[in-house]
């Protein structure tokens, strides 16, 4: 696993933008509208009410206070101070008690508490970490055995180029431009073969797909673009 394992860039981006985490009109608004979906998603696979659930790369607490508000006690992880700042009183404003933050690296805390969780979920994260497989590697560390792990990026191909970038950054300025790098954008094949290579068995896929006319997000089976995958790690013998 990569000790540090972060992008000084990318954590300043973020960290510059942590007051809008939770400005449902603001920069981070996709996330908002995707989050029922990606929330749906995981519980249908997995029902949330009573497990223990860590959320990496939690940013300002959207999934992991909707998870909580579904009956999970999280805990929420990241590296950017401020953005878990913002998480941290948004959950006091709306006494989301089941919910906690920590700055702390998922490698750090996978050294620290494996297979201490029955669910990991890692979403909009990889595509801005220099190793992502050890992000991977991590989650599936501290899953337990039997446990699932959710994973979100954006593919890497022409077409999510045209997409997720040109598209949403430039064109409709949906998420701010530079919020994405190309290179860093990772294809589903790859994303597998670092489940794989952590002792992760991929169960399910499914693509999130955006129409600019009606504004409105879907859940579909093209992973051409935004894709997620639901992975388990075996339980023991």
């Amino acid at each position: 696993m990569t000790v540090n394992n972060v992008d000084p860039t990318e954590l300043a981006k973020f960290s510059a933008s942590a007051h809008h985490w939770w400005d449902p009109a603001g920069e981070f608004a996709p996330l908002h509208h995707i989050n029922p979906l990606r929330l749906g998603w995981i519980d249908g696979i997995c029902p949330l009410r009573g497990a223990r659930v860590l959320d990496v790369g939690c940013g300002g607490g959207i999934l992991a206070e909707a998870m909580a508000c579904r009956g999970a006690e999280v805990l929420g992880i990241d590296l950017s101070e401020k953005s878990l700042k913002a998480a941290q009183l948004h959950a006091l404003e709306t006494q989301t008690a089941q919910v906690n933050y920590r700055v702390i690296a998922a490698e750090a805390l996978a050294a620290e508490a494996p297979e201490s969780f029955d669910v990991v979920t890692c979403l909009e994260m990889l595509e801005h970490v220099p190793d992502p497989a050890s992000i991977v590697a991590a989650c599936a560390t501290l899953v337990k055995p039997g446990g699932w792990v959710f994973f979100s990026t954006i593919n890497r191909n022409v077409r999510s180029f045209l997409m997720a970038i040109v598209g949403a950054e430039y064109v409709l300025g949906l998420v701010p431009r530079g919020t994405h790098e190309y290179a860093r954008l990772i294809r589903p094949s790859d994303l597998a073969r670092f489940c794989r290579v952590a002792g992760l068995v991929l169960e399910r896929t499914s693509g999130l797909a955006y129409n600019p006319i009606s504004q409105r997000y879907r859940l579909t089976h093209d992973t051409g673009v935004n894709y997620m995958l639901a992975t388990r790690k075996p339980a023991m013998a």
